[in-house]
């Protein structure tokens, strides 16, 4: 994501090295105590790349694996899907005729709807680093890439043969995904992975947001930069939205979230997000749990959306709930900026930033309750 590049260039992490899945998200307590926290798979850095949406919407793919079967843990590849949206995103950029955007970014519907069409394979198989690579760094493939596509459009028509030599290009940055691959003994396109090791179905996934400037309880296309494939999203009541994340992840699933993570109340190195102005504090305050919080309602929150001061920066995983020492409620968040921080990659996101800086959401179908489904007219 554009904007998010600029924001966390400061705080990359050399890329952690996953050595064993885990199944349970491990966050230090530090005054917190944790009400909730479902199982996840260890913190991934996306390093010097705009594929957040990759990386978290694939360890909530990885969470509801975990929900759903008792026979161990998947790492899946995050690369893998990522090589197959710069080529949608260079064919609609291509049939768009240049009038659209061509980055990294993307948002969580695209590996929903990656897998369904394109399948999966684990980490083990396409790591999407070329040899002697340590981190990711797309930095300058995307702008090879885009150049390659705006000097095709240059002339009409344009060669037909114009995807073969953009996937030439694709394969030098990031490196060729297999067609088929061997794991646990059985060989697998990445399709039959999908189907037979993930058990995936795309219909398991429902796209949420919240704002005013279009009906509640009803689909339309979210109106942001990274929405290349104009997905819709159900949009409802912004306390239903809170309601339902906190029902969800006390029924043991986890939540893809959408956020602005720019504005000055996310604290990295604290380790918190906090819906406060920084700038306005006196200097050298330190950032607590518990310190006041700015009033927030539903008229402030679209107002901060129209005029673009909450963009959807960056995605990252909910996996629980937890207090602070005074009781105050906060989601406890998964990143992909590797282990770094005093939560060792996890954020603590308190409700009022969540209320003002949620841009959209990914929820598990089965955490929703009928009479929800039944308003949003979802079978």
């Amino acid at each position: 994501m554009k904007k998010f590049l600029t924001v966390s260039l400061s705080f990359l992490i050399t890329c952690a090295s996953i050595a064993q899945i885990g199944v349970k998200a491990q966050v230090q307590s530090n005054g917190f105590v944790v009400e909730k926290n479902n199982a996840a798979t260890p913190v991934k850095d996306q390093a010097r790349t705009g594929t957040c949406w990759s990386f978290s919407t694939t360890s909530l793919l990885e969470s509801q694996f975990l929900k759903n079967f008792n026979n161990g843990a998947l790492d899946l590849s995050e690369m893998f899907t990522v090589y197959n949206i710069y080529i949608e995103k260079a064919k609609n950029y291509v049939m768009r005729q240049g009038a659209t955007q061509f980055n990294q970014g993307g948002l969580g519907h695209d590996v929903v709807r990656s897998v369904s069409l394109y399948g999966a394979m684990p980490e083990s198989a396409f790591t999407g680093l070329k040899e002697g690579e340590r981190a990711f760094n797309h930095t300058k493939a995307v702008v090879v890439l885009k150049e390659f596509l705006d000097n095709l459009l240059k002339s009409k028509p344009v060669n037909q043969n114009w995807l073969q030599d953009y996937k030439k290009l694709l394969n030098d940055a990031i490196g060729t995904p297999p067609s088929e691959f061997e794991y646990n003994g059985k060989k697998y396109t990445p399709k039959t992975f999908a189907s037979e090791v993930l058990k995936y179905n795309s219909n398991e996934y429902v796209n949420i947001t919240s704002f005013t400037h279009h009906p509640y309880n009803a689909p339309f296309i979210l109106e942001v930069p990274d929405n290349f494939s104009n997905g819709s999203y159900y949009n409802i009541p912004l306390s239903d939205m809170i309601q339902l994340v906190k029902n969800a992840v006390n029924k043991g699933y986890t939540i893809l979230w959408d956020a602005d993570v720019s504005n000055s109340g996310f604290v990295t190195n604290s380790g918190l997000a906090l819906f406060v102005n920084i700038a306005d504090k006196e200097s050298g305050e330190p950032v607590t749990a518990d310190m006041k919080e700015l009033d927030w309602n539903v008229a402030l929150r679209q107002q901060y959306f129209e005029n673009l001061t909450t963009q959807d920066d960056h995605l990252m995983h909910i996996t629980g709930i937890e207090r602070s020492k005074e009781g105050k409620e906060f989601f406890i968040v998964k990143n992909s900026w590797g282990q770094g921080g005093p939560y060792k990659g996890y954020m603590n996101v308190s409700t009022a930033y969540f209320a003002m800086n949620t841009v959209s959401m990914v929820v598990p179908k089965a955490a929703f309750d009928n009479g929800m489904l039944l308003k949003l007219g979802i079978r």
